[in-house]
């Protein structure tokens, strides 16, 4: 009898045991899913008890857009409850919405310029930058163009400058053809214009006549190039790598020779003087919202497998950690 009372004692005793190791387990599991949940978008999509939603208003650029555009898509796939659609205003434009609170978000091809910067800050709007690849800014002409096999700045210059008496290619060299030049450029709110402005026309501003057409749309720009033997015009890499094949981009001759924009010579700076970093702007109360805090970070995190896909250049790693670091 005191044996069998004994078994059954302790019987009772390692069940109770059980439960309660039991419970602690499940306890623990839970604690460690809601934690992990938190710090990684990936798994956030994944726990029934952590849910991002609402939108995220982005514009502005129009040759950051397909990097944005990319990572908005592939965060949707992970938060199906967040909306992020993406505008292409031109990096001007975006900035005008950007400093009056419409947007969280802005694509820019340039720096904030000193002007937009005093707007934000007469707005209250307090912002952080982040960088985010690099694009080498690509002169092209219709694959037709049989002529052309390089151009230098000061030829450049000649052809898009504020002013310019130049009408036919013969104007520009006298080895190409007495036929009218047909030119194609980002509108006056795009950042690459102001970029392309500052860097071959010393800031003297393009020329606005009926020789000249201009569109925010990069894709109207490619195909009006590629529409007309005798044109020429300009935007981000990424857009010449789509069109390849009816478009031809021109070495750009800086006085250390002719050089065709490539990963390489983006990258290393050699492609001068039109390689440049593009950049996002985040409103940062807007990143106090969790849905814009996990998609910036996100952005951040992939956005260099996301700009060898598009057709851009990664930054180097540790800078990606740099720009990480501004969001934490």
């Amino acid at each position: 009898m005191l044996k069998k009372k004994g078994f059954k004692g302790i019987l009772m005793l390692s069940m109770v045991v059980l439960l309660a190791f039991t419970a602690a387990c499940g306890n623990s599991t839970n604690n460690g899913t809601k934690g992990s949940a938190s710090n990684s978008p990936t798994n956030a999509a994944t726990d029934d008890t952590v849910k991002l939603a609402g939108e995220i208003k982005i514009d502005g650029s129009s040759t950051v857009f397909p990097l944005t555009e990319a990572a908005a898509e592939e965060f949707n796939k992970l938060h199906k409850d967040v909306r992020v659609p993406v505008g292409v205003s031109g990096t001007g434009g975006g900035f005008k919405q950007f400093c009056k609170g419409e947007i969280a978000i802005a694509d820019a091809s340039r720096p904030i310029k000193d002007s937009e910067a005093a707007d934000c800050k007469a707005a209250g709007i307090e912002y952080t930058d982040l960088s985010v690849a690099f694009d080498g800014l690509s002169v092209v002409v219709s694959k037709s163009n049989d002529f052309i096999d390089h151009l230098t700045v000061e030829e450049l210059n000649k052809i898009f400058v504020t002013g310019s008496t130049v009408k036919t290619w013969k104007d520009v060299r006298d080895t190409f053809p007495a036929e009218p030049i047909v030119m194609f450029s980002p509108g006056a709110d795009s950042g690459t214009y102001d970029y392309f402005n500052e860097a071959i026309l010393d800031k003297a501003g393009i020329r606005n006549d009926k020789a000249i057409s201009f569109s925010e749309d990069d894709n109207s720009l490619v195909q009006g190039v590629a529409g007309s033997k005798y044109g020429i015009g300009y935007f981000g890499f990424a857009y010449f790598e789509e069109n390849q094949d009816k478009l031809k981009v021109v070495p750009v001759d800086a006085g250390k020779g002719a050089i065709e924009p490539t990963y390489e010579t983006i990258k290393d700076g050699s492609y001068a003087p039109l390689s440049r970093p593009l950049f996002i702007y985040a409103n940062n109360k807007e990143l106090e919202r969790p849905e814009v805090k996990e998609f910036v970070k996100y952005y951040i995190n992939n956005i260099g497998q996301f700009a060898d896909e598009v057709g851009y250049v990664a930054l180097p790693d540790e800078q990606y950690a740099a720009e990480a670091a501004k969001i934490q």
